[in-house]
């Protein structure tokens, strides 16, 4: 299988508010960058988002290597959280429903397709992929204002 890298950021002015996130898809030495936005969303809803759009573009089973400075995202997959959520009919362990089903769902459709290596990264910090998909992110919010 082909291991592909990913970054992936969302951001939100507002929460709820305008939103945005951004995405770079890197194989060997080819990079590709993605992003988009939605006038009235979350932040949690925009860090999904980017990472099931950067997975629907791969045409193939793939190892992933997923960067996200998104505890919700990263914890919720790799610590099986969202498998639980799905399994309880969108209900978390304390009975409260979970929030983003709708992506949730999508997103966990997506992780059975490929072999993903989880990844969290400090948000605004040292990292220049993660930098500058949290620029395309907020360049998406701002388009909504």
């Amino acid at each position: 299988m082909k291991t592909v890298t990913i970054y992936t950021d969302g951001a939100c002015s507002g929460n709820p508010g305008p939103g945005g996130w951004g995405a770079i898809l890197m194989y060997g030495p080819h990079s590709r960058e993605l992003s988009g936005g939605e006038a009235a969303t979350t932040n949690n809803r925009m860090e999904l988002t980017a990472v099931i759009q950067a997975l629907s573009l791969l045409k193939e089973p793939c190892i992933v290597d997923l960067w996200s400075d998104s505890k919700y995202v990263i914890d919720g997959l790799e610590k099986g959280w969202a498998k639980g959520w799905k399994a309880r009919g969108w209900k978390k362990a304390d009975k409260k429903p979970a929030l983003n089903p709708d992506l949730w769902d999508r997103l966990l459709s997506l992780t059975e397709v490929h072999s993903i290596r989880y990844h969290w990264v400090k948000g605004h910090a040292e990292n220049a992929y993660n930098n500058r998909c949290d620029e395309l992110a907020v360049a998406e919010s701002q388009k909504y204002k």
